[in-house]
């Protein structure tokens, strides 16, 4: 099946503590449903010292669930995607305002 959400995608969270919040995917995770918006979503993972890098707490981008994202169309607004055919291909739409993404 298709992939309604792609990496590079601007999208806003719809439920949780970001809620309300955008970003943009950095990673898909087809397997688990889930993807990783950069800056949402943030937890706080304690990194060991090594001699390369300083150790210590790091913000870290957490996987989010698909269901709980919608893409942004060109108005701004959270909207569904859908799939037609033009030109003999398959593209991904918004279904508020019916543009190819």
């Amino acid at each position: 099946m298709a992939a309604k959400l792609r990496k590079g995608d601007k999208v806003v969270v719809l439920t949780g503590k970001d809620k309300g919040k955008q970003g943009e995917i950095s990673t898909v995770m087809p397997k688990d449903n889930k993807a990783i918006v950069d800056g949402l979503n943030m937890a706080i993972r304690h990194q060991r010292q090594t001699q390369t890098a300083q150790g210590g707490r790091v913000s870290k981008p957490m996987p989010i669930d698909l269901s709980n994202l919608a893409l942004v169309d060109a108005n701004g607004k959270a909207t569904r995607v859908g799939f037609r055919f033009e030109d003999g291909k398959k593209v991904r739409y918004a279904k508020t305002t019916g543009e190819a993404i």
